[in-house]
């Protein structure tokens, strides 16, 4: 089921082209990358599928149709400008907040309570927001997201201000919430929490497409003349090998045209070199991310 489905839609603001004919869908129960580099166009796109912006042209389905008040409260938001009250007590700020998303209140001080625990910022709830740590105001953040139990996720820079402890656990949560059928659209620029959780990924710059499907076809779709390995003692020189290079305690071998991997890994054998590790190398997405962000620049 498309939970989002988005057609051509274009967004301008006086002579800007913020969004330039921009179409994808988002399935229900995954995680989706939403990606760019700085005034790309991303915050504009998540404003239109929110209902926030009006498109210019083309059209938004989200949740079976056009927006409206009861989807709202279906639907979990957390910008990159963050907006709790600074000068209200946490426990206070997070159950308003709760409250204005449909909840008891006892239903929120169940849920709350519960996250406050989870977050480890039960001991902080009498602390007003501002008091708190960077780090404790994003975890606050993310609880006021997801409190009401939302079937969208639209989530921008979720690793912000987080140790690798919290950011842990903050890839935890949202790998449940997609385990329980939740759709998570994130925004980042961490590649590395991109491959680790992201199913799809939609990558625009100067607000247009320029890479979107599935995160796995589109590393193997990049994949080039090169493999990494790891062998125990010196290398030896092997035919059909362009360019060696010290890659992470590995080395990455970059092939001529005419070479292919099966003949390395037989020239290896053959020169009786244990190895430790032969494999294709499939390029980062910080590495694909750079290639088409600069390739499409160049085009503009």
């Amino acid at each position: 089921m498309h939970v989002i489905e988005v057609m051509n839609i274009h967004k301008s603001f006086a002579t800007v082209k913020a969004v330039d004919d921009v179409s994808f869908t988002v399935e229900g129960g995954e995680i989706f990358g939403l990606l760019g580099p700085n005034g790309a166009g991303k915050t504009t796109t998540i404003r239109i599928l929110l209902d926030i912006f009006k498109a210019d042209q083309g059209s938004v389905s989200i949740l079976g149709g056009p927006m409206n008040d009861a989807k709202k409260d279906q639907i979990g938001y957390m910008p990159e400008e963050r907006g709790l009250y600074q000068d209200v007590p946490l426990e206070r700020c997070l159950l308003y907040m709760a409250t204005l998303k449909g909840l008891s209140s006892s239903e929120a001080h169940k849920r709350l309570d519960r996250y406050l625990e989870q977050f480890d910022l039960a001991e902080h709830r009498q602390k007003k927001i501002k008091e708190l740590s960077k780090g404790m105001q994003q975890k606050a953040q993310i609880i006021n997201t997801i409190i009401h139990d939302p079937q969208l996720i639209v989530i921008d820079e979720p690793f912000t201000s987080l140790d690798p402890v919290n950011t842990q656990m903050v890839k935890d949560l949202m790998e449940d919430l997609r385990s329980r059928g939740k759709t998570i659209i994130m925004s980042t620029h961490q590649m590395h929490q991109v491959e680790e959780l992201c199913d799809r990924i939609l990558i625009i710059n100067h607000g247009r497409e320029v890479l979107y499907g599935e995160l796995e076809q589109i590393r193997r779709r990049f994949t080039g003349r090169d493999v990494l390995v790891k062998v125990l003692g010196e290398l030896p020189q092997l035919k059909g090998v362009e360019k060696v290079v010290p890659h992470n305690r590995e080395i990455k071998l970059t092939l001529s045209e005419q070479a292919t991997p099966q003949l390395i890994l037989d020239e290896l054998v053959a020169h009786k070199v244990p190895l430790e590790k032969f494999e294709i190398a499939i390029p980062e997405l910080d590495e694909i991310f750079i290639r088409v962000v600069t390739r499409e620049g160049e085009n503009v």
